[in-house]
């Protein structure tokens, strides 16, 4: 961040969107704890911030009356948490916008910070609403987009706002050029070879992704449901498994366009399967290809493992995005946890390795090793956005 922030409000754009259990306990801050570093930055070089964030999808999950439903998605949760994490007083205003949180803003003493209310509370925050972007900037004399989660959204408060802020009242957050700056390691100067492993429920999610991969990666790991699609392409019995059967031509394409390009696809050999989409089902281990009337592959098999295992073992850049199976269900999560594993070994032998997207993340966390890694992104579809070669229109506006 090139601002000086002495004496100064910085308006900063976090994403605390964190999940949250019935009791409105924070069940992981993995968010809150990634914006730390720029906040510590503006309080120590003698500025106060005010922080916005969006909580959830408010607009979306009303209350049976058609209200917003404040209680659930009021930011106000995660105000001791935050003071707790930064060991210095938050203040809360239950506005975004208008004379009190401008009046509190004002009043903030240097050193302390304010976090306003839930920006989704406002309906021309998704829209990008510029009244409500200005009423944001009167907040802040400089402002600052650590929200890299929500960078490919062009909302008033990660997009909009900073039109109302000249180029040096601007910056990305110490989180935000972090992200863009390890997505561009692997996309623009990889240490080759460059394996990219893609796991989850469809092709159709991540065909940008892929048909982008290809272009770069030298190797091509697919799992997770969007496997079998590949697999029925290519004349595989998949049972009852997930397929769309839309893309068959699709992934065709994708596995010939790997060809031509001399990239290694990986498909798995084998997978676990289930009689019914359930941890508890009957479980048995099958040739991927001819996998039972009855059955459906919810994880990749032992052979699979091993196969994609010493791919990645010899790999110096890693891309993990997606899970290999059913990762909810622990008999069908055995995959996933393999090659959290195997990435976290390959990162000790020296590969830089890149973890975005939910379950992968999960992954990571869940098993310990966020640390064991290069870098966990904190944005699943901005980093997937990013990858595919979209310009995200967060880091437009301040990037220009």
């Amino acid at each position: 961040m090139n601002l000086d922030f002495a004496g100064k409000k910085a308006l900063v754009r976090v994403d605390f969107n964190v999940p949250l259990n019935s009791a409105f306990e924070i069940t992981d801050d993995t968010r809150i704890r990634g914006a730390l570093p720029t906040i510590r930055q503006i309080l120590d070089n003698g500025g106060a911030a005010v922080l916005m964030s969006h909580l959830g999808r408010p607009g979306k999950k009303r209350k049976e009356d058609g209200s917003i439903d404040k209680e659930r998605f009021t930011l106000n949760h995660i105000v001791d948490h935050l003071a707790k994490a930064l060991e210095t007083t938050v203040l809360f205003c239950d506005e975004t916008v208008g004379a009190k949180a401008e009046q509190m803003a004002a009043d903030l003493p240097m050193g302390q910070v304010l976090v306003v209310e839930n920006t989704r509370f406002n309906d021309g925050e998704t829209k990008g609403d510029t009244t409500l972007a200005e009423a944001m900037s009167k907040l802040g004399d400089v402002y600052v987009n650590d929200a890299f989660g929500t960078a490919h959204r062009a909302h008033a408060s990660t997009t909009t706002v900073a039109q109302f802020f000249g180029a040096d009242e601007k910056s990305f957050g110490l989180l935000m050029q972090k992200e863009i700056n390890n997505a561009n390691r692997v996309i623009n100067d990889p240490d080759r070879p460059v394996t990219a492993i893609i796991g989850g429920a469809k092709v159709s999610d991540k065909i940008l992704l892929l048909e982008k991969l290809i272009d770069f990666v030298d190797n091509l790991i697919v799992g997770g449901g969007m496997a079998f699609t590949f697999l029925k392409a290519q004349g595989g019995e998949i049972g009852n498994s997930l397929v769309e059967d839309d893309k068959l031509d699709l992934a065709l394409s994708l596995v010939e366009k790997a060809k031509s390009k001399g990239v290694n696809l990986l498909l798995p050999a084998d997978s676990r399967l289930a009689d019914k989409f359930s941890n508890d089902a009957e479980r048995q281990i099958s040739d991927s290809k001819a996998i039972p009337a009855d059955w459906m592959g919810l994880d990749i098999g032992p052979k699979a493992i091993e196969s994609f295992k010493g791919t990645v073992l010899a790999s110096k850049t890693i891309l993990w995005n997606g899970p290999m199976g059913v990762f909810e269900f622990a008999n069908y999560a055995i995959g996933t946890k393999s090659i959290a594993e195997t990435v976290a070994q390959a990162t000790a032998e020296g590969a830089f390795s890149l973890v975005g997207g939910g379950d992968s993340v999960a992954a990571v966390n869940q098993m310990g090793l966020a640390d064991k890694v290069s870098y966990v992104s904190t944005g699943g579809g901005a980093m997937l956005e990013f990858l595919e070669g979209k310009q995200l229109p967060g880091i437009a506006a301040i990037a220009g």
